[in-house]
């Protein structure tokens, strides 16, 4: 079992509570990870760190806020399905169910496309593969310079394909949440995705296209129109 001392929760702006504080240990004291290394990135709803296991790898831990997450915007989604309409009003079942709900969709998005392998969740924390490249943790699609844009525009819009025909909406894609490793995508942050029989999966799935369009426009790559690729994934389902 890994020495525990509470050095190693100590964040970087303290937003651990005494709940996070056991959670994290005992996702330690069962192997898989044994200290916190450094803040990636604090977001609106959770904060992202890397973390050592005993064998020197690197792991992923993202921990969502128990305090201050936006709790209205997070049933806003998952109230679409019926299996979370009873969770109105339960501010932590609400997150704990949507960190659930996140675990569950990237072992979906794992039979069709590259997504970060998950480990394990607990409450309000997913342990997951650290992406790296060249040692580091690989680059956000947003920092890196493309030689190839119109191969990768046109690999990231495959791949919203495949996650459309398995059934999963992604729902927050954009430039900020696709690693690039060894020149190829890898989509990460699946807290927002949906089935795609939800009702607002249309609405997402545009959404994400037009992010990806605007952003390769920038890049001069000659993109069809948000309604053209759509309507191509969504009648080809059929």
């Amino acid at each position: 079992m890994a020495k525990i001392t509470r050095e190693k929760w100590k964040t970087h702006g303290g937003a651990f509570d005494e709940f996070t504080d056991l959670n994290l240990k005992k996702l330690a004291s069962r192997g898989f990870f044994d200290e916190l290394v450094e803040t990636l990135r604090p977001g609106k709803e959770a904060n992202v760190f890397t973390a050592l296991k005993q064998d020197g790898s690197k792991v992923i831990i993202k921990i969502y806020r128990l305090e201050n997450c936006n709790f209205n915007k997070m049933y806003e989604y998952i109230s679409q399905d019926p299996r979370y309409s009873f969770l109105k009003g339960h501010k932590r079942k609400i997150i704990f169910a949507w960190t659930q709900r996140e675990y569950r969709n990237l072992l979906k998005a794992r039979d069709v496309i590259r997504v970060p392998s998950i480990y394990a969740f607990k409450d309000n924390i997913l342990v997951m593969e650290c992406i790296t490249e060249d040692g580091e943790v690989a680059p956000l699609l947003k920092d890196v310079k493309l030689k190839n844009a119109t191969e990768i525009f046109e690999e990231i819009i495959s791949n919203v394909d495949k996650l459309f025909k398995k059934g999963l909406v992604h729902g927050d894609l954009s430039e900020f949440n696709i690693l690039m490793q060894n020149g190829r995508p890898v989509f990460i942050d699946f807290s927002q995705s949906c089935s795609v029989e939800a009702g607002n999966a249309p609405e997402l799935l545009k959404r994400d296209l037009s992010n990806m369009c605007k952003f390769f426009k920038k890049l001069d790559v000659d993109v069809p129109s948000v309604g053209e690729i759509f309507d191509k994934i969504t009648l080809s389902k059929k």
